[in-house]
């Protein structure tokens, strides 16, 4: 397999493609890194140095992709946060040609916009953009819930609910949703749950939540998922084989005390998922 995947790049810690690049190697995906900024860190500590990369220039990447015969191999094409309205267009262009090399090709959006803890954390203009020319075109979306309920003008807490906002979302373009984050005020104490809705029906994985935040654990997320969507076109697996990576992944770097996603020493847990957790059919 192999994934086009255009996102940030950071030289410390792990979000974007420093986040999503490794995971998919380690499970045997041959991946295009095309970097959207190229940042010293994730814009979480207050500071940080480093380029936004013009859309121009990252136009000028994934021409020189395409003329070395890239893209009719690319199996999906995969974004995640995007700084600015010019690089909506150059990823749905990328999109299109990839697309028109290898009709099987997919693309997987992951959303980012915020979540319900801090609002919206992107420029005003890109949750607008994302809903009216990203999502059309994506195949695949990862929001969490919050996202999801910007995305469809619904607020989305129930599973009943999550379910009616994920099937609006399908609506608009994409054929599978995958809700990162669902939080349903009746879920059991010290849980969190990921709901995942294709055209075969609806599935919720449960697993236990950790008290603190892992900037890049979305993008880990949205990487893998794609990536065993991909190769089984399986929502349940693909959803109870992420989640078990992810919780691993998330658990390693609690036990650590680092602010950063310990990637390389989680990095069996990619590879050889425990399987831990069991997907449950709600539709």
């Amino acid at each position: 397999m192999r994934v086009l995947s255009i996102q940030s790049a950071v030289a410390h810690g792990h979000v974007g493609n420093s986040a999503a690049v490794f995971p998919l190697q380690r499970i045997g995906v041959e991946v295009v890194p095309v970097p959207t900024v190229n940042f010293s860190n994730h814009t979480g500590y207050g500071a940080w140095r480093g380029p936004l990369i013009p859309p121009q220039d990252v136009a000028e990447i994934l021409l020189g992709v395409e003329e070395r015969g890239v893209f009719p191999r690319i199996d999906a094409v995969l974004s995640g946060y995007q700084g600015g309205v010019g690089i909506g267009d150059v990823i749905i262009d990328a999109v299109r040609r990839v697309k028109a090399a290898n009709p099987s090709a997919v693309y997987a959006c992951d959303p980012v916009m915020g979540n319900a803890k801090s609002g919206c954390f992107v420029a005003p203009e890109i949750p607008h953009l994302l809903r009216d020319r990203v999502v059309p075109v994506a195949d695949i979306i990862t929001p969490n819930q919050f996202e999801l309920g910007f995305l469809t003008g619904t607020e989305p807490a129930s599973v009943e609910s999550t379910l009616a906002s994920a099937d609006l979302a399908r609506a608009m373009g994409p054929s599978t949703v995958l809700v990162t984050s669902v939080e349903r005020p009746d879920r059991e104490e010290g849980v969190i749950e990921m709901l995942v809705v294709d055209g075969a029906g609806a599935w919720l994985v449960t697993t236990p939540h950790l008290p603190f935040k892992a900037n890049g654990s979305g993008d880990v997320t949205a990487a893998l998922f794609t990536a065993h969507y991909v190769a089984t076109g399986d929502a349940a697996v693909s959803l109870e084989r992420t989640a078990s990576s992810v919780f691993d992944l998330i658990e390693t770097t609690y036990r650590s005390g680092e602010r950063e996603l310990q990637l390389v020493q989680a990095q069996e847990s990619y590879a050889h998922p425990r399987m831990q957790f069991s997907a449950r059919r709600v539709r």
